[in-house]
């Protein structure tokens, strides 16, 4: 097995999952088979609990895990599926090492972090590696080097870099070179975080600078001489409009060259589709076509990496369709106070997403009655799909003080809320429905047309459902519950009928989770069109309508 592992340097949140990403990319496309691990020094156990506003979205897996956004990054650019042993946090280590000390399989040692910690460190990592059969494996630490959370993660990669041949082991460290005010590029922070990280015991192989603009060659040879590499191991890593143009961007500047040679790798042979994807990219970007504009209606606008995969899930629609597209952030606290409004009725398309709580609950509803009534097209993601039933509820069937029991326990009209088996269940999530399910659609429904099929599997992170009391009232005043879990018990899908209503559809799960450049996510997809449809029917450019480079080929379908 060889591994190459990826640290940082100088400030956080400099693009290391993106960089760990990109290299996954560039090994994918010459016929690496590759295996992604992401350490967290957080002693959380998992990015459950963790507020979107601190740490951007909580990404969930295939088996419910819930991670860090750059999960999302490693399954988009690899197009791969991880579990929850490609995570490893500071909370997951301790509690393994405690654990085993409880049952006193360390036989009476003092149970310390040199060999105990790191021991428990390497054994996950390298288990992880040959479960998957890779060739070979990515290993990102996060945090800053000098962090003191991640200090005992560093010091096993130490050891591993000791006990593994020089050939089978790679160090990549990306670091900052900042520019003055005059535009000058400064080194001297890269020059302190290699010496932290020699002070460690660590040299790195590759450094991947991250600069505003590419790095001079003096730079680099600056880099090269006070970090002790040579000046081809100096990959200028500029800032680019697009992410998914990353990985041309280092393999541009050698990275595959030189990792190829210092690891004694021997296939050269090229996959051209990420290229081709790029390209979609740039034509997009270059189009002066008018937009469709997205409003965005969440809780967490602030930070847009809070709800980065529907970000990149309407990117991957849009290219797929060839369609330029616009993303408006609007708070839902903004809408409850009577502001944004006009910005609403003028968008073509309206999305709402998932999250937790009360607050902005009430602006995502009149969201969703602007959508309905004004026949905008809409998409609703899981607490985006409980808040449509809510709507409804209130606004057509007549059930004025409708609500879901997470917004108000004592609603006399329950018509969200958690199911018979659920209430049994003390823990406090200890409900939540997470990661992959199996979700059934009705033949002949505008669900089934989008995804081509009856039977699906998606992404799920709630806990209370659609209350299967009201279904049937629901349903009599024209709402169409097309998708339900295997059971037939919990709702999984919503939609309008398309002569009542151009695009309206909510599901309860996270589709955005599963969508990857290659392979949009069927209901963004739609949405898009829909999006594409509408402003096409309304804008008074009449002259510059939007096209879509593939539409013959979609408008067979007749719901999509």
């Amino acid at each position: 097995m060889k591994y190459i592992v990826v640290t940082g340097g100088v400030i956080s949140g400099l693009g290391k999952g993106i960089t760990t990403a990109s290299i996954g990319r560039i090994l994918k496309d010459r016929g690496y088979n590759v295996v992604p691990i992401k350490i967290d020094p957080y002693i959380n156990i998992d990015a459950g609990t963790m507020n979107p506003f601190q740490h951007g979205e909580v990404y969930v897996l295939a088996d419910g895990t819930e991670v860090d956004l750059d999960f999302g990054h490693y399954e988009r650019f690899m197009d791969i599926e991880l579990r929850r042993e490609h995570n490893i946090t500071t909370g997951v280590i301790y509690l393994a090492v405690i654990e085993r000390e409880r049952r006193g399989e360390y036989l009476g040692q003092t149970v310390q972090i040199i060999p105990h910690v790191t021991n428990e460190i390497k054994d996950r990592v390298r288990s992880v590696a040959a479960r998957s059969k890779a060739d070979i494996c990515l290993v990102e630490i996060g945090g800053t080097v000098g962090d003191i959370e991640s200090m005992p993660f560093l010091e096993a990669v130490r050891q591993m870099r000791r006990e593994e041949r020089r050939e089978d082991f790679l160090l990549v460290h990306v670091t900052l070179v900042p520019l003055t005010t005059h535009g000058e590029q400064k080194t001297k922070p890269t020059q302190h975080s290699v010496k932290a990280l020699r002070e460690l015991g660590l040299q790195p192989d590759i450094i991947v600078a991250r600069c505003k603009e590419p790095l001079s060659a003096s730079v680099k040879e600056k880099i090269a001489m006070f970090c002790d590499v040579q000046k081809r191991d100096v990959i200028s890593a500029p800032d680019t409009e697009e992410i998914y143009e990353v990985p041309a961007l280092l393999e541009n500047e050698g990275i595959f060259e030189r990792i190829r040679e210092k690891m004694h790798l021997n296939r050269t042979r090229k996959n051209k589709e990420w290229e081709r994807l790029v390209e979609r990219c740039r034509i997009l970007r270059s189009n002066d076509a008018p937009k469709v504009k997205i409003a965005i209606v969440g809780k967490y606008t602030g930070l847009e990496d809070s709800y980065l995969s529907i970000k990149e899930a309407i990117k991957h629609a849009a290219m797929h369709l060839g369609c330029s597209y616009e993303n408006i952030w609007i708070e839902a606290e903004d809408l409850e106070n009577g502001h944004r409004v006009k910005e609403i009725l003028r968008a073509d398309g309206i999305l709402v997403p998932g999250g937790f709580g009360e607050r902005g609950a009430e602006g995502k509803i009149k969201a969703i009655e602007i959508a309905r009534e004004h026949k905008i097209p809409f998409l609703g993601l899981c607490f985006g799909f409980q808040l449509a039933v809510v709507e409804f509820a209130r606004n057509v069937v007549g059930l004025k003080n409708a609500n879901s029991t997470e917004l108000c326990e004592d609603t006399p009209f329950p018509v969200v809320d958690l199911l018979e088996e659920q209430r049994s269940v003390d823990k406090k999530g200890g409900t939540m429905r997470l990661g992959n399910s199996t979700v059934v659609l009705r033949e002949n429904s505008l669900a089934a047309s989008i995804y081509n099929a009856t039977r699906i599997v998606e992404r799920h992170r709630h806990r209370y459902e659609v209350n299967p009391a009201f279904v049937d009232a629901l349903t009599d005043a024209g709402l169409i519950f097309s998708g339900t879990d295997l059971s037939g018990k919990r709702m999984e899908v919503l939609e309008m009928p398309v002569e009542k209503h151009p695009f309206f559809f909510a599901v309860q799960f996270h589709p955005e989770f599963r969508s990857r450049p290659n392979r949009p996510s069927p209901p963004f997809k739609a949405f898009i069109l829909a999006c594409m449809r509408y402003h096409n029917n309304t804008t008074k450019q009449k002259n510059t309508p939007l096209q879509c480079t593939r539409f013959r080929k979609i408008k067979k379908c007749k719901h999509a």
